[in-house]
């Protein structure tokens, strides 16, 4: 467990999955955590519950992270209401699968503002706090899309490839004022996306991967955490795999 005792966490896309279990570890730590959503309220209160029966304390905020107002609004909201902002944690994503060739323009388009320019107005909204403060720890969260491709996917990768040149240009823009940007790249997860593939598609997954089996929400989370704790002081600009081997 990381110590956050003290410290502000935002979480995007924490109602569920990933984020959820971010969220949680972070509580676990003693963080206080905003978690963001997009629709579903219940889920987020579901978050927020967890957060606090781990030990941290919880708030569920609804905003749009393809709204740049919204992103500023959110952060400033919660350093004036939490004293600052210690943690940003940019999860939220969207994959709408499509050869190239049938790719619609509004799918492309959603998938870079929700998964990239998302990235960019939260991050300049969470720099100036963070560079005032002295301190700061960004994690964003690519994919093994972003950096090994996938058929079927080029609008997904090339977001989530795009986030890791972002990170590593932002890592060292911030460095000078102690705020640390840094990547996790998941590979396959057992998420309520992936329980819901054809058995073949399943096994064909798992052959791909040397640990022979898909990941867990939670071990994607405890190397978020990692990077957002003090036990990474020296780390920034780098991109931790959670692939079980799929991609060395």
């Amino acid at each position: 467990m990381f110590d956050f005792k003290g410290k502000v966490a935002l979480v995007t896309g924490g109602s569920r999955g990933i984020g959820r279990a971010i969220s949680v570890g972070l509580g676990r730590g003693g963080a206080t955590v905003i978690v963001n959503f997009a629709g579903n309220e219940s889920a987020a209160q579901e978050t927020c519950q967890l957060v606090e029966q781990a030990g941290g304390k919880a708030i569920a905020r609804r905003f749009d992270v393809a709204d740049p107002a919204a992103c500023t609004a959110a952060v400033e909201e919660t350093v004036k209401e939490h004293g600052g902002l210690h943690v940003l944690v940019h999860n939220a994503g969207i994959a709408i699968d499509q050869l190239l060739m049938r790719l619609k323009d509004e799918d492309l388009e959603r998938q870079l503002d929700v998964n990239l320019k998302a990235a960019f107005y939260l991050c300049r909204a969470a720099a100036r706090p963070m560079m005032k403060q002295r301190g700061g720890a960004i994690v964003n969260l690519t994919s093994v899309v972003g950096e090994m491709g996938n058929g079927g996917q080029t609008a997904y990768a090339a977001t989530k490839a795009g986030l890791i040149g972002f990170t590593k240009s932002l890592a060292k823009e911030l460095a000078s004022r102690n705020v640390r940007a840094n990547l996790v790249s998941p590979g396959f997860i057992d998420t309520d996306m992936t329980r819901d593939l054809p058995e073949d598609v399943r096994k064909a997954m798992l052959g791909a991967i040397p640990l022979g089996r898909l990941g867990s929400a939670e071990e994607v989370a405890s190397a978020v955490c990692f990077l957002a704790s003090d036990a990474s002081a020296y780390v920034t600009g780098e991109v931790i795999r959670v692939n079980g081997g799929m991609l060395m």
